[in-house]
């Protein structure tokens, strides 16, 4: 029996998973989670053989908690179940050592076959997925000083902040800010942060 946790913020959504995963003779559904930290905590009280996460979810997003059973070194295999088709996610996906990125229009038995073929140690990735990903094969633009600037950005720090913790002006920093927003095409902070986690650069 394959034991399987659902991890999905939409109720209705993981309901509907529950119901048609579990007409399968050799799947039982062991858990249900609405974001990716209760995801964890069942993951750690039942040792399943798999969870299935989304990707967008409060608390803790799915592929935050990939890569915290990734780095636990936990027995479960990870199936991403998404909407979102951006390499950033992908990539860190992959790191995170997720054996499967299905998008959520899938047919149901695609996603059946997908479990039992990554019991059997395999790995599966939708088509459509990976070939927006090679067709996106952007690099960082950014210097490493500038992603360091931007990361600390996402911090919350203050220009004053960022200046004294990389011993630069504050015209320095604003500088820095000014040429990344050109560089990523964004019109303010928080379009440049967006995207540098979305294109999965700050990892």
């Amino acid at each position: 029996m394959i034991k399987i946790v659902i991890a999905e913020d939409q109720g209705m959504l993981l309901g509907a998973l529950k119901s048609l995963l579990s007409m399968e003779e050799d799947i039982e559904i062991v858990g249900l989670a609405k974001n990716g930290e209760e995801a964890l905590q069942l993951v750690e009280q039942h040792q399943p053989d798999i969870c299935i996460m989304d990707i967008e979810m409060p608390v803790k997003t799915g592929l935050d908690a990939a890569e915290i059973i990734y780095a636990e070194k936990y027995e479960c295999k990870v199936i991403i179940l998404t909407t979102f088709a951006r390499p950033g996610y992908f990539e860190r996906a992959r790191k995170a050592g997720v054996r499967g990125y299905l998008l959520k229009d899938s047919p149901i038995e695609e996603l059946v076959n997908s479990i039992r073929v990554i019991m059997d140690g395999r790995r599966i990735y939708a088509p459509e997925l990976v070939d927006f990903v090679y067709e996106d094969d952007s690099e960082n633009p950014l210097t490493e000083r500038e992603s360091q600037v931007l990361e600390l950005v996402a911090e919350g720090k203050s220009t004053k902040e960022i200046a004294a913790e990389l011993y630069l002006s504050a015209g320095t920093v604003r500088n820095y800010i000014s040429t990344i927003l050109e560089k990523l095409n964004v019109g303010n902070r928080i379009e440049a942060i967006a995207r540098f986690k979305e294109k999965g650069w700050n990892k």
